[in-house]
């Protein structure tokens, strides 16, 4: 999914991370794209940082989301 809530009214936001939570319980792999990286580290098992097409950071995503500070000043918010 690449920004599938971009854009959207919040309603339809939440409706699309439940769905994509209910995909997660049945074990299908995603990719997931989205500016809102604690909405994806709250979704994901593993995740990647890129910056500039280069890996900066990688791990499981309840790690990455215990370092807010490092992940706010590598995606710039």
């Amino acid at each position: 999914l690449d920004e599938a809530t971009e854009g959207l009214a919040p309603l339809i936001v939440a409706e699309i991370w439940r769905v994509i939570a209910d995909i997660r319980t049945t074990g299908i792999a995603t990719l997931i794209v989205d500016r809102d990286w604690r909405k994806v580290l709250g979704h994901t098992d593993q995740a990647v940082v890129m910056e500039k097409g280069k890996i900066v950071r990688q791990g499981p995503s309840a790690g990455l989301l215990a370092e807010p500070e490092v992940l706010e000043e590598l995606l710039g918010v």
